[in-house]
């Protein structure tokens, strides 16, 4: 498993709201206000007279009382009470207000248009995010703290016990440690001269400062290994002298004054670390059997549940994997086309998909089909003709990006599937997106350009300061990440993209992977961390997940992250079952 922390800075202080557990993200179905299931709610709300003066409440208390609900519960369970508070689930400004009160009052949200703005399922997924992040930053705070705590108080014990612990033993050795233990801690048995001051009696080693310090550190690693070997039965026993004829304490001498204290203190200590443990955390953090040889350049979430994962990776190779398989996943495929020993003849570069296909660009200048309903056989091969750069697959089209500059549009149901390519900037086309008109698409050379496929014609194209690397539309909002480690929203009406604002989040370098939906924002970068926001103006940064090598993609679904970095893992954070 990668090495992988927690930024503890970045938890804000205030209100949280109420724990609930991580469903899937995505509107909730709505249930028929007609039904009587009342499960889920208190026996005394489900009664006639509960009901009758719930509801003889004015309506402002009443949307009051279930702004301080879960939006959870306010969407799936109050339609089964009646109409009536049905309706409360149907109040866009309590919705806006329950929005407010989790973000703050000077944050702006959302950040694009306000228009058809689904409000319920922008507070159902921050909630959730809340809840889960910020969460898993208490939960790795709290076992720090701890750890810290029991460290400290072993180390003050150690010092205590090097200070005056063997003060009273007595003996012609120094406080009744023996010759050879001596000889062990102060290292004479590697040679370093030790000589013994005559008056006081306290051993004096000659050393010079780079001996001292590597002394020191010798002496600190065999005292725990030391305390280690000699815990028994939940004590520590003081047996500084070693080998056969070591003398032995019976449990008469072992209850001498001299150890009482000693032992009282060895036992206070283990008290306090036995302490209750923490709750287990609403995230568990999984990395994917080691499997791939190279870095891992992206990494998608499948199914829509979250329950198979594709990879592509710089050691030629696609590959498929079951999370729900074991406790860490299982390797379901490598994908290879007839003849072929890997899944593309050059780095496998980026993934999109579509129902049951995956499509994976390679710097082999193809796109390769694959049907993973059928075992992930290859269904058919796309030569480009230049390296592809990125891809995005609509209902109908699959785009490319491809590095000479160029965005082919193709028709994977057709004999000859491509049907337009277009060139609409001067450098490779890093990043892609679009949806079922527009077509959203980055360069290195700076620009973003944005292209009406049904008019098959450019709308627009903007010169910026610095190229942008990833791209996420939903709804009307686009938010991209540039070379910089920068942030930028754009505003997306009618085919007019218009740049909103600019937003530095902590990144330092390029940004990799960015994802966002109605209440939740995922961003990582080569400087080696993944951050989780809520997209508001700007960001309010949940929690940051260092990692030990560059993180090159991102995938997020259902409440599900994946990500897939340098080091050649893939970690999965899921929530806990």
């Amino acid at each position: 498993m990668s090495e992988v922390g927690v930024n503890l800075h970045e938890a804000e202080s205030g209100k949280q709201v109420p724990e609930a557990p991580c469903p899937d993200q995505g509107k909730p179905p709505r249930t028929d206000s007609s039904s009587t299931d009342l499960q889920g709610l208190p026996p005394a709300l489900s009664s006639p007279a509960a009901e009758s003066s719930l509801l003889s409440l004015p309506w402002e208390i009443l949307t009051h009382i279930a702004s301080l609900l879960p939006a959870h519960f306010v969407l799936n369970v109050l339609p089964k009470v009646c109409r009536t508070l049905s309706a409360v689930g149907d109040d866009a400004t309590a919705w806006q207000l329950r929005a407010q009160r989790l973000i703050g009052s000077r944050a702006r949200f959302p950040v694009g248009p306000r228009e058809d703005f689904n409000w319920p399922t922008s507070c159902l997924e921050m909630e959730q995010l809340i809840t889960c992040w910020a969460g898993e930053v208490q939960h790795v705070a709290k076992q720090s703290e701890e750890t810290e705590d029991e460290s400290d108080q072993a180390g003050l014990q150690e010092r205590g016990l090097l200070a005056g612990g063997y003060e009273n033993l007595g003996g012609d050795e120094v406080d009744g440690v023996g010759v050879a233990a001596q000889e062990v801690a102060y290292g004479a048995d590697e040679g370093m001269e030790v000589v013994m001051d005559a008056e006081d009696g306290e051993v004096q080693p000659v050393l010079d400062g780079d001996q001292m310090a590597r002394l020191r550190e010798e002496l600190e690693g065999r005292l725990e290994v030391g305390a280690a070997a000699q815990m028994e039965d939940g004590r520590m026993w003081l047996n500084a002298d070693v080998g056969q004829d070591a003398p032995h304490h019976d449990q008469n001498e072992l209850a001498h004054p001299r150890y009482l204290n000693y032992r009282a203190q060895v036992e206070m200590i283990q008290n306090k670390s036995s302490r209750r443990p923490s709750p287990l955390p609403a995230l568990e953090c999984i990395t994917l059997p080691s499997s791939h040889i190279a870095p891992v350049n992206s990494v998608l979430l499948l199914g829509g549940k979250g329950a198979l994962c594709a990879t592509a990776s710089r050691d030629y190779n696609v590959k498929v994997w079951d999370l729900e398989a074991g406790s860490d996943g299982a390797l379901l495929h490598t994908l290879q086309s007839n003849g072929d020993f890997t899944s593309h003849r050059g780095w496998a570069w980026c993934l999109a998909s579509e129902g049951s296909l995956l499509a994976s660009g390679g710097f082999d200048g193809t796109v390769r089909l694959w049907d993973l309903e059928a075992g992930g056989a290859d269904r058919g091969l796309i030569k480009a003709g230049a390296a592809i750069l990125s891809l995005s697959w609509q209902t109908d089209v699959l785009l490319a990006g491809t590095l000479d500059k160029r965005i082919n549009i193709y028709d994977t149901r057709a004999a000859e599937p491509l049907v337009k390519s277009v060139r609409l900037h001067g450098d490779g086309v890093m990043c892609l997106a679009a949806d079922d008109r527009y077509i959203i698409s980055g360069s290195t050379d700076c620009t973003v350009a944005v292209y009406d496929r049904r008019a098959l014609k450019a709308l627009k194209r903007i010169k910026m300061s610095s190229y942008l690397s990833a791209l996420s539309y939903s709804g009307c909002e686009v938010w991209a990440g540039d070379n910089k480690g920068m942030l930028r929203s754009f505003s997306m009406e009618s085919g007019n993209l218009k740049l909103l604002s600019q937003f530095d989040v902590g990144h330092t370098a390029l940004v990799t992977g960015i994802h966002k939906s109605q209440g939740s924002l995922y961003t990582c970068s080569v400087d080696k961390t993944t951050k989780i926001h809520i997209p508001c103006g700007p960001p309010r940064t949940l929690c940051t997940l260092c990692h030990s090598a560059a993180v090159h993609g991102l995938s997020a679904e259902a409440g599900i992250l994946a990500l897939a970095s340098d080091d050649v893992t893939v970690d999965i954070w899921r929530p806990r079952k």
